[in-house]
């Protein structure tokens, strides 16, 4: 489903947001979050975590993860991506992070307009979900944060690369980067630039 709830929230009163990070890049894992907020501990200065400085989102990331009622973020590495495809790792990523929360929402509501199959719960898609909806707005700075710090991580074993700049995605000094040295064990090999960058190499 598409826009308005099914029901309205004084009757469903488990809402999760969904939201992730890390589509696009050409290395490193996407980055999948579900919370469930808890409408007695609120959290001011929520947004789409694209909108907020990396300063900010830092600074909201611990304040989420001790207020909300239940959180997760998953990881779906880049192995899976080649072998589902990034849309499937997506889907995945986001069924393994609802069916990870305690307690279990009623609803979920998905930044986006597509929504895993097989879950035990309604599911809602909300275009620009991230701008809209509180919880998916936390799913969001969840994921972004966590994505980003693993990639910081990867940079101390990879720092030919860059990734602690630019994240995995296909700026052009990771193009150059790409070249110069070929793809690391984390590179997406499906994506067309490393593909092409294998072949090089």
């Amino acid at each position: 489903m598409t826009g308005s709830s099914l029901f309205p929230d004084t009757i469903v009163r488990l809402i999760a947001g969904v939201d992730e990070a890390g589509r696009g890049p050409l290395a490193g894992p996407v980055a999948v979050s579900a919370v469930i907020l808890d409408d007695a501990r609120p959290i001011a200065g929520l947004n789409d975590s694209k909108q907020l400085s990396q300063a900010k989102r830092e600074a909201l990331f611990p304040l989420i993860q001790e207020r909300a009622l239940a959180w997760q973020v998953i990881f779906v590495e880049p192995e899976e991506i080649d072998r589902l495809n990034i849309l499937q790792a997506t889907m995945e990523g986001m069924r393994r992070a609802i069916a990870a929360l305690q307690p279990l929402p009623e609803l979920v509501r998905i930044d986006g307009n597509r929504a895993p199959k097989g879950l035990n719960c309604i599911a809602e898609t909300l275009v620009g979900g991230d701008a809209i909806e509180p919880a998916i707005m936390a799913a969001s700075i969840l994921a972004k944060v966590s994505r980003d710090r693993m990639m910081v991580q990867l940079h101390a074993s990879f720092p030919q690369y860059g990734f602690d700049v630019h994240k995995g995605y296909p700026t052009p000094a990771h193009l150059a980067a790409l070249a110069q040295h070929g793809p690391c064990a984390h590179h997406r090999q499906s994506f067309a630039p490393v593909r092409r960058a294998l072949i090089r190499s």
